[in-house]
């Protein structure tokens, strides 16, 4: 089992930057991948970033050189800096780890994001 508690979201105007945080119940050295997951109002989730153990990183086109995912092992936690935030960013953020033999994938409550223009 592992449980996620997001944090960091807010309202910003357009431009502006926020980084959320997702600190997991367990050691996340044995967590691979982590991610961040994002459900727009009316919209499917949709794939942000992961971030594997060994640090590998992964984008949607939509984020790719405005947000990044880093992951600090010794607390436990994955971050989501996001610069250059546009309207269309707005969503509930939620963080997701897949863990254990069986690859299990675990979620966060989520965390509102609004961007405003």
């Amino acid at each position: 089992q592992v449980q996620l508690v997001e944090s960091g979201g807010g309202l910003v105007q357009a431009g502006g930057s926020l980084r959320l945080s997702c600190a997991a119940s367990r050691n996340i050295f044995s967590i691979n991948p982590m991610g961040w997951y994002r459900q727009p109002p009316g919209k499917q989730r949709e794939l942000v970033a992961t971030i594997t153990s060994e640090g590998t990183t992964n984008y949607a086109d939509s984020v790719k050189g405005r947000f990044t995912i880093s992951r600090d092992n010794a607390r436990n936690t994955v971050y989501l800096q996001m610069n250059s935030l546009k309207p269309e960013d707005t969503a509930v953020y939620y963080c997701n780890a897949v863990y254990g033999v069986l690859r299990n994938r675990y979620w966060g409550q989520g965390t509102q994001v609004t961007v405003s223009s």
